[in-house]
């Protein structure tokens, strides 16, 4: 590759795609710099999956056996009536392909880790801080931040979340990118109370889903729920209160609800949100871009953060080391790679509602019997390939190093 410009890169963020970033800079030859608010590597979140083009690119890292040795190893899902009794039942592999071509499922904070681990030697990494604000010229980007002393840097990457606090500095309020799903989202660890050998049980009234799986050997377990709900005003910094909200959403369920719900308040990784997209027309402004969840969360119903987060950030990497540095090229060749891939996975989202959590008993009979019948059905791999289609809707490029 030519001699690289612009080499001193701001990452915000140190959950998945930032540490990405971070790993595929350093290695075309950038200085990345990741600051992160939280004052540690968070451990929490949900189970996610590493499919299709993401698998190519964390091989290319040299980092999918960590990552297979870190597998949830969840083998299925069995949907549940309110005695306990299994409805429907599904295999992973049938459902999303994991363990199909190295696909996995791992922790969120397992993947982090491997990240984190991956490139701590050689990597400055800022915990316990934040962005407060960005100023651009021609000779780079002026950042402040929250404790430390001001820096200039020659690009900043916002890749800190959903709620990206880089994009609002950068591009605006964050109301104007984001579009609320239809549901909410809360996924806390728990005590492997009800005994799960990597296996997820999941209990349906109309319009909610509440489970729970096994996680990290069987030793411990993820409660998860989910409902259909309008926007809710509440305060995101008071934990307790999203706690009685998730308590009122599913108070007087049957099943092991009840028992789940008693968890909430020891749990260490409580997490609550709307399920949300981020639609925006660009990526970029000047010497700021953004990459994961922070410029195009397809929500949880995708199942493809994980992979949009992976995927993007190496394309971003590439694309910037391929144009030698020259962000006006990287950053509008990385979009168009990307936006294939991004789009596919929002459109991908849409309508996944009704089947995760179904509006109504009979169209909760309804999933039961076609999750039932899946393996028997002539079309099967169209449904159960139907998220490898969408994480292989681009491939991995080569990028010289």
């Amino acid at each position: 590759m030519n001699e690289m410009n612009n080499r001193n890169v701001l990452i915000s963020g140190a959950s998945i795609a930032g540490p990405a970033l971070a790993f595929w800079l350093k290695r075309y030859g950038f200085t990345p710099t990741v600051v992160e608010k939280a004052s540690t590597l968070r451990e929490g979140g949900q189970a996610i999956d590493v499919l299709g083009t993401a698998t190519e690119v964390v091989r290319r890292m040299g980092l999918l056996d960590r990552v297979h040795e870190m597998s949830t190893g969840k083998r299925g899902t069995s949907y549940v009536d309110a005695n306990g009794k299994a409805r429907a039942s599904i295999s992973s592999e049938t459902f999303n392909g994991v363990g199909v071509d190295g696909d996995t499922e791992i922790q969120r904070g397992d993947l982090a880790r491997v990240l984190y681990e991956a490139t701590r030697d050689d990597v400055e990494y800022i915990f316990g801080d934040s962005i407060v604000e960005l100023v651009q010229d021609e000779n780079g980007v002026r950042v402040s931040f929250e404790h430390a002393a001001p820096r200039t840097f020659d690009l900043v990457i916002g890749a800190d979340g959903a709620h990206s606090h880089t994009r609002t500095l950068a591009f605006g309020a964050e109301s104007r990118f984001a579009r609320h799903m239809g549901y909410y989202i809360s996924i806390c660890t728990i005590p492997n109370f009800l005994g799960l050998d990597h296996w997820e049980l999941d209990y349906n009234t109309p319009g909610t889903i509440a489970g729970a799986y096994s996680a990290r050997e069987n030793t411990e377990a993820k409660a998860i729920f989910a409902w259909a709900s309008d926007p809710i005003d509440y305060d995101y910094r008071d934990a307790a209160q999203q706690k009685k909200i998730v308590a009122d959403a599913f108070s007087g369920q049957g099943w092991q609800v009840p028992q789940l719900l008693a968890h909430l308040d020891d749990a260490p990784d409580f997490y609550f949100d709307a399920m949300t997209q981020i639609h925006m027309d660009s990526w970029h402004t000047g010497r700021v871009a953004l990459v994961g969840d922070a410029g195009y969360c397809a929500s949880p119903l995708s199942g493809q953060g994980a992979d949009l987060s992976l995927v993007g950030a190496y394309t971003l990497a590439g694309e910037l080391a391929a144009a030698a540095g020259d962000y006006t090229v990287g950053f509008t060749s990385y979009e168009r790679q990307m936006r294939p891939m991004v789009e596919a996975c929002q459109q991908f989202a849409e309508g996944t509602g009704a089947w995760y959590a179904p509006a109504s008993n009979t169209m909760i009979r309804f999933r039961n019997l076609n999750v039932r019948l899946l393996p028997y059905l002539p079309w099967r791999g169209v449904i159960g390939g139907a998220p490898q289609k969408v994480a292989r809707t681009i491939a991995a490029k080569d990028y010289a190093a």
